[in-house]
């Protein structure tokens, strides 16, 4: 009886343990089903909505944040060598000899210009030295003056602050580079007034081998805190510039722009209002890295020959109203010679001296925001007190 009961105990703890195993390993079974759920559910979720860090896209995205899997000290891509190669060598091709060099003035507008009449005595008796290009966008501008008549080109619509503002751009480049002789590419809005004679901007332009643009690092939000990490590798956080969209390019510069399509692909992609709580511009941001990363450091002036006054803070620049507009705020603009940028994001100003040709000179060629009311007292002011002197 004792081997019996001593058989019975054994095979209850045989039993026992048994059960304790199998126990076991149903709770692992079911810990390891659900947590491979969980990483299943955690990848879609990754796959439907890419993350936006460049380590995250390049361990889980398929395509989502299209970063290349390298690192920093990788070799580039052979698309990143293809656009530096192209670009670099357009930098090389000499200049257009043009026995008669024009400026190119390109009016970006949503409809018709208000100030074609004060341009209007600006172009007069210049015949010859100027080409004029319009891209209006909602509407068929009404021409007023000689100049602009037949001069509108192939439109879209554009919206502010997206990538349409940079087509626009680039198709109004495009339109003007078919003139061998444009040199200066000019880019401005249905709001611009010149402020000095033709023959000063004239000589100001053709007599200086340089593109006006800002090319500009702001630490701050409005700056750098527009950067998205998916646009690493090609554009790095430390090369990401600023600029007012308002420029000059010199044509070599101007076929550049043209010709990218690389950086304008990463712009367009990431670079967008309202992207993950962020708000980038392309207008404001694409060219000026384009040129800080691909072109020669001594062909930017790294400022705009257009003045915008940003001094209110706001999201939008100053706009002029008639009681605003006097000589002795014209010539305030017009003979600066310290060129005034607002940055927004640090509340403070940076000051730096325009050179033109090593020579203090004015920095501002043009203005913007002239309401149409100002209009009169405009064409007032500048029959009377327009000089003719070159820089």
């Amino acid at each position: 009886m004792k081997k019996v009961s001593a058989w019975r105990r054994s095979i209850g703890d045989t039993m026992s343990g048994s059960r304790r195993r199998l126990r076991l390993m149903g709770l692992i079974l079911t810990w390891t089903i659900v947590l491979v759920s969980l990483a299943s559910i955690f990848l879609f979720g990754v796959y439907i909505h890419p993350p936006r860090s460049s380590i995250a896209c390049s361990v889980f995205s398929s395509g989502g944040c299209a970063v290349p899997e390298q690192h920093p000290s990788q070799e580039l891509s052979d698309d990143q060598i293809a656009a530096r190669v192209v670009l670099k060598e357009i930098l090389k091709i000499p200049p257009i000899q043009s026995k008669n060099p024009k400026i190119a003035f390109m009016f970006l507008a949503s409809g018709s210009l208000p100030s074609e009449e004060i341009w209007d005595n600006f172009f007069r008796g210049h015949e010859g030295r100027f080409s004029v290009y319009v891209h209006s966008s909602n509407e068929k501008p009404v021409h007023v003056s000689p100049y602009f008549e037949g001069r509108d080109i192939r439109s879209e619509k554009v919206v502010w602050g997206k990538i349409s503002m940079v087509d626009a751009e680039k198709r109004l480049l495009a339109n003007a580079l078919v003139d061998p002789d444009n040199q200066q590419f000019v880019l401005l809005s249905e709001s611009c007034i010149p402020l000095h004679s033709f023959q000063y901007v004239y000589h100001y332009l053709i007599y200086t081998n340089v593109s006006f643009i800002d090319c500009i690092l702001d630490p701050g939000p409005h700056g750098v805190g527009r950067y998205s990490e998916c646009m690493f590798p090609e554009v790095k956080i430390d090369d990401f510039r600023k600029a007012s969209q308002w420029f000059s390019l010199k044509r070599q510069h101007a076929v550049m722009a043209i010709s990218d399509s690389f950086y304008y692909r990463k712009f367009s992609l990431y670079c967008r209002p309202n992207m993950d709580g962020e708000h980038c511009y392309s207008d404001e941001n694409y060219l000026a890295t384009l040129f800080h990363v691909n072109a020669d450091p001594a062909g930017i002036s790294n400022w705009a020959v257009t003045h915008v006054d940003w001094s209110e803070a706001n999201w939008h620049p100053k706009t002029y109203m008639a009681p605003d507009v006097t000589h002795e705020l014209l010539k305030d603009i017009a003979v600066c010679v310290l060129y005034l940028f607002l940055l927004l994001s640090l509340k403070r100003a940076m000051v730096t001296p325009c050179s033109w040709n090593g020579k203090k000179r004015p920095c501002f060629l043009f203005a913007r925001k002239f309401q149409p009311e100002t209009l009169d007292k405009l064409m007032y002011i500048f029959s009377n007190h327009m000089t003719s002197s070159t820089p």
